[in-house]
């Protein structure tokens, strides 16, 4: 198998979806002839020209109501926003017209599309190109949300993001963009949604992470380990519906649980994950649930390794709930 960093993957996966079936078109700024900001979608205009790879204006409400509408007829729209920060726009599109029109319609008209966009700090972006907020669309009834931490990954869960019936955003952690490597199938598969997986087994505490923040939870479940703390880690890959089972299989497990995300504390997806497992496994913690994020500031310049909660803050939360 060829190795690919997390652009090439998303590449492979967007070319491979448009060959199989021509309704798949990628629209979004810059993405033809550029090929994104990121180059995400380089040599797709070449291949299968302006009417499939669409570069749109300077707008995401146009663009995600374009996309909308493009759906509604039966093509499969797969759009880019160059940055998560930029999205907010076209939060009403995606929101009150995407989000419900499987519903509204009685299932007629599922208005299937998947909205890529990188996320996250770790490339000195600021405040206006480094959030995280997955938290303000899993809140949103009708829409699942996905983010990959590993080009395997990233492939497997576009292909079944492109081919479920209900709208999809899919969240790129561009901090390992190109810093995550991996064997790659040529060939088409899928990763279920839904579906967490345990990346490193444990029997202490369970770590909950997903996109960038995974590996700095794996480094600092390794710095534990040296100090006689076997951390459980899961990848979540599919925030919502998120894979409750897994989760709880866990914690029943180690009796502990510390969730990291990189977005802020404050109403963040963590204290949703906390909130499902105390009603789950109340009687099997040992512990209080711990949340290691993002503080309750816009992202800093400066500051970005302070905000971030990167493995000098994660290893002092997993020796203190293994050892309460």
């Amino acid at each position: 198998m060829p190795q690919m960093n997390m652009v090439q993957a998303v590449n492979e996966a967007l070319r491979s979806a448009m060959r199989r079936d021509k309704r798949v078109v990628v629209l979004g700024e810059d993405v033809g002839k550029v090929g994104g900001v990121f180059r995400v979608t380089a040599g797709l205009s070449e291949e299968f020209g302006e009417e499939r790879v669409i570069d749109t204006p300077l707008s995401e409400n146009g663009i995600v109501g374009c996309a909308v509408g493009m759906a509604l007829y039966g093509m499969v729209p797969v759009v880019e926003i160059q940055f998560s920060d930029f999205i907010w726009p076209a939060y009403d599109q995606i929101v009150n017209e995407l989000a419900k029109y499987r519903y509204r319609s009685g299932g007629e008209y599922p208005a299937k599309l998947v909205i890529r966009t990188p996320v996250g700090g770790g490339i000195k972006g600021g405040h206006y190109h480094s959030q995280h907020p997955e938290a303000a669309f899993i809140h949103v009834a009708g829409l699942k949300v996905v983010c990959p931490s590993n080009p395997y990954d990233a492939k497997g869960l576009l292909l079944a993001s492109i081919q479920d019936p209900d709208p999809v955003l899919f969240f790129e952690p561009k901090r390992v963009y190109r810093a995550a490597k991996g064997e790659v199938p040529e060939h088409d598969y899928l990763v279920p949604l839904e579906s967490a997986k345990v990346v490193r087994p444990g029997r202490h505490v369970t770590v909950l992470a997903y996109g960038a923040m995974l590996y700095e939870a794996l480094d600092a479940a390794a710095k534990a380990a040296e100090k006689g703390v076997e951390a459980e880690v899961l990848d979540l890959r599919t925030l919502w519906p998120v894979d409750i089972a897994a989760i709880v299989t866990s914690v029943k497990h180690t009796g502990r649980l510390v969730v990291v995300h990189e977005a802020p504390r404050t109403c963040g997806f963590g204290a949703e994950l906390v909130s499902l497992v105390v009603e789950r496994c109340f009687y099997h913690l040992e512990a209080p649930p711990v949340r290691v994020t993002g503080f309750d500031t816009p992202f800093p310049y400066t500051l970005e390794m302070e905000y971030m909660p990167l493995s000098h803050r994660i290893l002092p939360a997993l020796l203190d709930c293994a050892k309460s």
